[in-house]
């Protein structure tokens, strides 16, 4: 028992003179906070256990059939859509198309959110606009910004291809490949402005007093901020590169930028940018393979437990927590 949990003075004192008196005792202080704590968590706990256990679960269950979302004769096959997703060479091909995005991407975003940070976090004018600036594309929907390039890189009719023909250069297929992939980074890092936040939120818990102390021993600003500021966000980097590992692997930008993207257009997604979730996307809304995808999804799930676990795992002695060790007692 800790001693939050030990009853109070006032709480000991209400529970001997109810029994001396021999009315009702009364609700303990501890009590009410417990039924505060969970009235006030129960819309979340209602909502996780109805939209996310749920659905895992209904998932969990289609990956062990071969129900198709319409028709009724659907069987139970157990582990067969397994066996089959381990078979298949397309599904492992667009898992390794994603795991490379998500290899170059987050770093990339990581670093030029972090760029932006230290920029305006320096003493600048009009410093607030420039933060709303450039953290505005991060609030654009992602069908929005989808759309957007796609007008944008079109080989016909693009703003991007226009200003090549000025200049006497043939328009550039930027949605084909090989050049698709470059196109899909970029909405990546035209979106780096939500890691900006983060990161400016990070380096402004840094205490100034290191880097005035570092500075009167003669370091200049680089060994600075390789030597002090980064380790102090590295829970900040490590809590971006997780999230943004996350993020990258179920992306489905590709099928807003295919040169055909809708529902049933889902072949026309260039071979580059043919990720694993578009490949789960064919499956589901393009086949009507429920359960494949299902299982596909699963297989998604437990990778991303697994190199999540890796990360914290080869991370833990390079990230730094400044937290006081007397609370850490606690």
């Amino acid at each position: 028992m800790t001693v939050d949990q030990l009853p109070s003075r006032t709480d000991r004192f209400a529970a001997g003179r109810a029994r001396a008196t021999g009315a009702r005792p009364r609700t303990s202080m501890t009590t009410r906070r417990h039924r505060a704590f969970y009235l006030f968590t129960s819309p979340w706990i209602i909502g996780f256990l109805l939209l996310t256990v749920t659905p895992m679960a209904y998932a969990l269950w289609l990956s062990f059939t071969t129900f198709d979302g319409i028709s009724p004769n659907w069987k139970y096959v157990g582990l067969g859509n397994y066996r089959e997703l381990l078979n298949d060479p397309v599904t492992w091909d667009s898992l390794g198309r994603a795991g490379l995005f998500a290899v170059t991407s987050v770093p990339l975003s990581i670093l030029a959110g972090l760029g932006l940070a230290v920029l305006v976090n320096r003493p600048l004018r009009a410093r607030g606009l420039f933060r709303t600036l450039l953290y505005l594309p991060a609030v654009v929907p992602p069908v929005g910004a989808g759309l957007a390039f796609k007008l944008l890189f079109d080989q016909n009719s693009g703003a991007s291809n226009g200003v090549l023909t000025f200049f006497g250069i043939d328009a550039v297929p930027w949605l084909a490949d090989p050049y698709a992939r470059y196109v899909l980074l970029m909405t990546v890092l035209w979106a780096a402005g939500n890691v900006m936040i983060i990161s400016l939120a990070g380096l402004q818990d840094v205490p100034k007093e290191l880097h005035e102390a570092a500075r009167i021993d003669g370091a200049s600003s680089w060994r600075t901020f390789r030597s002090i500021t980064v380790p102090l966000l590295s829970p900040v980097l490590l809590f971006q590169t997780v999230t943004g590992m996350i993020a990258s692997v179920q992306t489905i930008m590709p099928l807003l930028l295919a040169p055909l993207g809708d529902t049933s257009g889902i072949t026309t997604v260039p071979q580059s940018n043919y990720l694993y979730m578009m490949h789960v996307f064919a499956q589901y809304f393009a086949l009507g393979r429920y359960g494949y995808a299902s299982a596909l999804l699963w297989l998604l799930f437990v990778l991303i437990l697994v190199v999540t676990g890796l990360i914290f795992k080869f991370t833990s002695g390079a990230v730094f927590y400044n937290v006081d060790p007397e609370a850490k007692k606690k």
